[in-house]
């Protein structure tokens, strides 16, 4: 039971969730004290609350509402993500289309006469009912073999 507990934990993909799990956790403490720091005090300093702009609160009916902590969560959740999309996300993106290149152009495709089913147009015979389809509207005339030539072989 611990030996199959124990190829589970090293499998890869486990360890490299846990490792993302823990630099992200890491990265989000950096931009909440990035923001902290220096863009809440900026926002304060627009709105009129110079200082600590997490302090900035309102009251209705006796009840306190600690909106500048919201606001100081909504921008780091926004930088957090900012920063994930264009320096994971969009260089990841743009590595995978130079890695596959340019894929090649689909087949064309025909309806057989006989059961509709999409083949290639260039198709002698339909994969799904066997029936011949070269010659017919659609598909190209192919070579095919005559009684003569089959009793030659």
């Amino acid at each position: 039971m611990l030996k199959g507990f124990r190829s589970f934990l090293l499998r890869g993909n486990v360890v490299d969730l846990a490792v993302g799990i823990v630099i992200g956790a890491a990265f989000t403490a950096v931009v909440t004290g990035f923001v902290t720091a220096f863009l809440t005090p900026l926002v304060g300093v627009a709105t009129g609350a110079v200082g600590d702009f997490t302090q900035k609160t309102f009251s209705v009916a006796g009840t306190r509402f600690p909106y500048g902590v919201f606001v100081n969560a909504l921008i780091s959740f926004v930088l957090v993500a900012a920063v994930i999309y264009f320096v994971v996300v969009v260089p990841v993106g743009k590595l995978q289309a130079k890695l596959e290149g340019a894929k090649p152009a689909p087949a064309a495709k025909a309806d057989c006469p006989e059961c509709l089913s999409p083949i290639p147009a260039a198709a002698v015979r339909c994969s799904f009912c066997t029936s011949e389809v070269a010659g017919r509207p659609g598909f190209p005339t192919q070579a095919t073999a005559s009684p003569q030539s089959a009793q030659a072989r």
